[in-house]
């Protein structure tokens, strides 16, 4: 059975549920790294999914945040983050989705992101075009100078140098721009990219599962994606992406590119 859509936002619709019914919540938290949380929630999420996934689609591939990889053998590959935004969950923060992409010969093809709290969910198809809740047609907005721009970024878990890079960064952006958010949710600054909410979004280090559903929901609303250095986006971790509409994107790759030194505003 050839995968659809629908199936997608169901799926994000039903782990959703599972999502809300835990928010608010004393939660089992786990650490995977010094800042890196994961709770019960998350493992009952990740459960129902890939039971779903083995009994509809058998013999897909599947990459998932909490379990790994399962290997497959028909050419389709899922990417499962099954709550994108754990640490905003186990602080009762109601920032955090569900994200689902399916890849066909390693390029993602359907996606699908679910804020529980908000009821929206997000999808795209390659080619398609991408929607909200089945009613709105998402675009990325026309701003064309950072100065009036609305930017997100991500900082990676690992204590390392990504994380001071980041920081400068997000130094940089903030002096340059209306401003920058930190979603803690990498698939919502994505769709919020999309909607036009967000002008811009780049992170140094994440994971294929935090970034495959959300950039393509993001680049069928008219963004460019690519990596920080400005080539393709690469699903193989640790991913970089730098998101924007057509006219922020090479603007913020040129920053990316400066020598570090003093701060300038210009």
């Amino acid at each position: 059975m050839t995968p659809q859509l629908s199936d997608l936002t169901t799926l994000a619709r039903q782990a959703g549920e599972i999502l809300r019914a835990g928010y608010g919540k004393h939660h089992q938290i786990e650490y995977k790294g010094r800042i890196n949380l994961v709770t019960e929630v998350d493992r009952q999420s990740e459960t129902f999914l890939l039971d779903e996934i083995h009994r509809r689609f058998p013999g897909h591939e599947i990459f998932a945040e909490e379990t790994g990889h399962t290997h497959g053998v028909d050419g389709w590959c899922w990417y499962i983050d099954p709550l994108d935004g754990t640490t905003n969950f186990a602080h009762d923060f109601p920032l955090f989705a569900v994200s689902l992409a399916l890849a066909r010969h390693g390029q993602v093809v359907l996606a699908a992101v679910y804020n529980p709290m908000t009821h929206e969910c997000y999808a795209a198809e390659r080619g398609q075009g991408a929607w909200l809740n089945d009613e709105r047609r998402l675009r990325v907005s026309d701003v064309d100078q950072l100065v009036n721009g609305l930017l997100a970024t991500g900082v990676p878990y690992d204590v390392s140098a990504d994380n001071y890079v980041s920081l400068y960064t997000y130094c940089r952006f903030s002096i340059r721009s209306q401003g920058v958010r930190r979603f803690g949710a990498t698939s919502l600054a994505l769709c919020d990219l999309a909607a036009g909410r967000l002008d811009g979004y780049w992170h140094y280090s994440t994971g294929s599962w935090d970034v495959a559903a959300g950039s393509l929901i993001a680049e069928e609303a008219g963004a460019v994606i690519s990596n920080i250095d400005g080539t393709p986006l690469s699903l193989t971790p640790p991913c970089s992406i730098a998101a924007a509409n057509p006219l922020l994107h090479p603007r913020m790759l040129a920053v990316f590119n400066e020598p570090r030194g003093k701060f300038e505003i210009n």
